[in-house]
């Protein structure tokens, strides 16, 4: 089967750019411009609207990107199943995690794999871990690394692989806040404290119903997408944040940071790889997956 056409369509739909996706599809932009073409004929409809300066997804384009992923997802499977009847798996698996989550844990993860299945090629997506779950599920990615959420999607597997506490952090020069107020420890001086918080998340869940069952309505200074990003504005001094403790171990601005000691304590994170459910029949995956052993590094 041919699927260049749905992978160059995915290109265009993901980037919605055509020299972007051109690049990635290692086409010119005007054969990738005509592969479009091409299938909206075969189709009968406008899958994007474009112009000299943007692309975007017709709603009939929006429909066909859940076909072409499910499509292409279906056609890896049964050629991977193939292939592991015939005691040969290769091809690719996509995985997507936070910087820090590469540091931290690829590495155990992928080293023995490589080495017993180096026909398999992994292809490694770094990005914001609020996204890793989401990724997964709309068949962007196979696997991802990211915190498990208190309720676990059903369509979704896990297999833990650490734990990391979640901690208050403030900075060692406190430059624009009031010592006197750290650690916090009173409705009024949790009140006062300017907070670096995430957008969202595990994290945001686990500090909004923190917050709620002291009575403490946060003074939010910033709300910030990603964790290395927090530990940077705390480290200036603009407020207190809350990060995993793997984050911090990996920071480079780990000594301008102070831990609070702040009670009670938040529920640590539970790292670990996700994947759909339906994914652990394709051999690369289920090879990857059953190739983990559980455990949980401090």
């Amino acid at each position: 089967m041919d699927t260049r056409t749905l992978k160059h369509f995915l290109s265009l739909s993901d980037t919605l750019h055509f020299g972007r996706a051109s690049a990635l599809c290692h086409l010119s932009a005007s054969a990738l411009s005509r592969s479009i073409k091409q299938l909206e004929t075969e189709l009968n409809v406008v899958l994007f609207v474009r112009d000299n300066r943007s692309v975007q997804l017709t709603h009939e384009g929006m429909l066909f990107q859940a076909y072409a992923r499910e499509a292409l997802a279906q056609w890896d499977l049964t050629r991977n199943t193939l292939l592991a009847e015939a005691k040969e798996l290769h091809g690719e698996v996509s995985i997507y995690c936070s910087v820090t989550a590469s540091y931290s844990f690829l590495y155990d993860i992928l080293s023995q794999f490589r080495h017993n299945f180096p026909a398999i090629e992994i292809k490694l997506h770094t990005g914001d871990p609020d996204h890793a779950l989401r990724r997964v599920q709309n068949n962007e990615e196979d696997i991802s690394i990211a915190a498990k959420p208190d309720a676990l999607p059903k369509d979704l597997a896990f297999k833990p692989v650490g734990i990391s506490p979640l901690l208050f952090i403030a900075p060692k020069e406190k430059n624009t806040l009031d010592e006197s107020l750290l650690p916090p420890t009173t409705t009024e001086q949790w009140s006062s404290i300017p907070m670096i918080l995430p957008e969202g998340g595990v994290s945001r869940d686990r500090l909004d119903e923190w917050f709620r069952q002291k009575g403490v309505k946060p003074n939010i200074y910033a709300q910030v997408a990603g964790n290395e990003a927090i530990v940077s504005m705390v480290s200036l001094g603009f407020g207190v944040g809350v990060v995993p403790k793997i984050v911090l171990d990996n920071s480079p601005l780990a000594e301008k940071i102070e831990i609070l000691a702040i009670k009670p304590e938040l529920k640590p994170y539970e790292v670990g790889l996700f994947t759909l459910e339906k994914k652990l029949k394709n051999p690369l995956i289920n090879a990857l997956w059953c190739q983990i052993k559980t455990n949980t590094p401090q």
